[in-house]
């Protein structure tokens, strides 16, 4: 079936390619071959025709795109870092359409999406094409949408890897509700999502931090939420990094009135004494 499309691919014909990828996902094939079939001889060829398929156009291309997407996660979970490091753009190009084109994948081939984009995010260049393509504001603009848990999880774990770049972090920022929406998901989700929310909201505090951004944080009410984090069960480890923001923006959040003053000055006072 593989083979097949690679051919289809090189000759530029669609014929009998639904078939093809619905008997592929269909076809259960255990750990040991898959990583025999997915071989890194044959991956090139195999996401490059894939990436081929997304951009073609079909009457059915819901089952057809949303079969793609999930093959392709498939092959990449299954490939080394020397080639993961080394993807081409038009993978990204063709995949973040599919994000933001309501009805262009089903909410298996979306998960499939978020899977794979995750899996290819550690590395620096997969993240620059990624924010070039405008990964950050498609991202964003599925989480203000209703996802599913783990789809939340995983965007928000895609955002913190984009957000750790200077652009991803600019793409953040220009996004008028993308604070807000993180904010949101903090003790709303999960354990994995408050993570995750926190995480995206100290690197942007540590270095994207202005007065703009912490008034807008203030006015969506970040302070107040993080507050609720020091004060709740929530793991020790998040909750320092909830101490960590609000000294951060202490200059311009320590005298509002959206927030506890007696909680943040006395968990502000005894991390600075620690130190």
């Amino acid at each position: 079936m593989i083979s097949f499309i690679i051919t289809c691919f090189k000759e530029g014909r669609v014929d009998g390619l639904e078939e093809a990828l619905s008997i592929l996902q269909l076809i259960r094939i255990s750990p040991a071959e898959t990583k025999l079939i997915f071989s890194d001889q044959y991956n090139h060829h195999i996401i490059e025709s894939l990436t081929w398929v997304l951009g073609c156009e079909f009457r059915n291309h819901l089952t057809i795109k949303s079969h793609v997407v999930l093959v392709l996660k498939s092959v990449v979970e299954n490939s080394k870092s020397s080639f993961l490091e080394r993807l081409k753009p038009e993978l990204f190009e063709q995949i973040m359409p599919l994000m933001r084109q309501d009805g262009s994948v089903t909410q298996e081939g979306l998960k499939a999406a978020l899977r794979l984009l995750l899996h290819v995010c550690p590395w620096n260049r997969n993240r620059r094409k990624m924010i070039e393509n405008g990964a950050v504001s498609t991202l964003l603009d599925l989480e203000l949408g209703q996802l599913e848990r783990r789809s939340t999880e995983l965007v928000l774990g895609i955002l913190f890897h984009l957000c750790s770049c200077a652009d991803g972090r600019a793409q953040f920022l220009a996004h008028k509700g993308s604070i807000a929406a993180v904010k949101k998901r903090i003790m709303r989700v999960s354990a994995v999502a408050d993570d995750r929310a926190i995480l995206i909201l100290l690197l942007i505090s540590r270095f994207s931090r202005t007065k703009i951004v912490s008034e807008e944080m203030l006015k969506v009410g970040v302070a107040a939420k993080l507050c609720m984090v020091l004060q709740n069960d929530c793991a020790t480890y998040l909750k320092d990094k909830a101490m960590e923001i609000l000294r951060l923006h202490s200059d311009v959040w320590k005298d509002s009135p959206e927030i506890d003053r007696n909680v943040l000055t006395r968990y502000i006072k005894g991390n600075t004494q620690s130190l």
